[in-house]
């Protein structure tokens, strides 16, 4: 790892000089910060971050290094990361290669020894910014400029540039480490799913296969027709990064499917389904990102415990009380978290029920989804 200088240098003029951990490199995106205590390399390789630069909250990061198991992708999407610490020593008898190396290996920046609490603090007063890391530029006046010149999150369809390329199926379960993470299907697969790859994460994949499903993953551009023809039980809208409301084909393709075959969407297929249905989507000041959000499920009235990562949200006002139900709010902000259709069997949540590494509150979504495809 090396010590050489870097810069972290925001839109509104205010900079960070730290320590260069790994890559000497540079590289440019929306600065957001996650609350999580662990779980630091499923941030890493999550294609929701694709076109973010991330802080990490939590002091120390990089003391029990990376393993393939735990990757929710082929590679790291995050574009930068910033932390506080970034521990020398990678201690875990899981642990096959030190998280520096894993990300200098895609030229993915760190900047070390930053007073994150400060710099997650002007982020909340000021909302979400453009910045850049930089080992290679001095000048933190030029970075300035090069974060004023970065293309806003809003408008940006980012899903288009993560999404699988072509048609793939996923057959890989949850490795049990406890009774119930054992599959339940007895026999094989009782279900078919095709998932949209807006961005999807492997836990997601795993999860239905845990559930006894057969899963199919298409592009994001696939159209309703061939998805109807690959002839499913329930199809699924995965998450991923960027603005919802460029994604017309996606939404499109959705708009056709309501009605025709359940529909089970997550974070960004949250808001996929929100516009296919007639709502709107903005973005939040400084977004969601953690493993400890409080949801109200208004079904049961009971306290969720979320894992989240969104910077939009649909609009609850926007969708008609006749035709949508509100499920689920966020207790910190009041803002929409889930909403199922009153005729059509169709729902989704903002937030991820498959929760790697945690919390596991909401898995019980994946159960609904499965019974929805029994009865429909």
């Amino acid at each position: 790892m090396s010590g050489s200088q870097a810069i972290l240098a925001l839109e509104d003029g205010r900079y960070f000089v730290g320590r260069c951990v790994g890559a000497k490199a540079e590289c440019y995106g929306e600065v957001v910060f996650n609350t999580g205590i662990t779980g630091y390399q499923e941030i890493f390789t999550d294609p929701s971050y694709c076109g973010q630069i991330v802080i990490l909250t939590n002091p120390e990061i990089g003391n029990y290094g990376t393993n393939t198991a735990d990757n929710e992708s082929e590679r790291p999407y995050i574009e930068g990361l910033v932390v506080r610490e970034f521990s020398e020593i990678a201690s875990n008898w899981r642990s096959s290669e030190h998280a520096a190396d894993f990300l200098s290996k895609h030229k993915i920046p760190i900047i070390s020894e930053i007073d994150t609490r400060a710099l997650v603090r002007h982020l909340r007063t000021q909302g979400s910014l453009r910045g850049v890391i930089s080992s290679l530029e001095g000048n933190p006046e030029r970075l300035i400029e090069k974060a004023r010149s970065i293309p806003t999150m809003a408008g940006l369809d980012l899903a288009s540039s993560v999404s699988a390329k072509q048609r793939y199926e996923w057959t890989r379960g949850v490795e049990p480490c406890s009774p119930s993470d054992a599959v339940e299907s007895a026999g094989g697969p009782a279900h078919h799913v095709v998932a949209f790859d807006f961005g999807i994460k492997h836990n997601i994949l795993r999860r239905l296969v845990q559930k006894g499903c057969r899963v199919t993953v298409v592009p994001s551009l696939t159209s309703a027709e061939d998805v109807l023809a690959l002839k499913p039980d329930g199809v699924f809208l995965s998450n991923g990064p960027g603005d919802p409301e460029p994604l017309k084909t996606p939404i499109k393709n959705i708009r056709k499917l309501v009605g025709r075959v359940p529909l089970f969407g997550i974070c960004l297929g949250h808001q996929v389904l929100g516009l296919a249905l007639g709502g709107k989507t903005s973005k939040l000041k400084f977004g969601h990102h953690g493993v400890n959000h409080p949801v109200l499920n208004k079904t049961t009235g009971k306290v969720e415990i979320t894992s989240q990562n969104h910077g939009f949200v649909v609009e609850p006002e926007s969708l008609k009380d006749s035709e949508i139900e509100l499920t689920h709010f966020n207790l910190n902000d009041q803002t929409l978290e889930g909403f199922r259709s009153r005729k059509d069997p169709a729902f989704c949540v903002q937030y991820h029920p498959e929760a790697a590494p945690g919390p596991h509150d909401s898995r019980y979504l994946f159960d609904e989804f499965v019974n929805l495809m029994k009865t429909a």
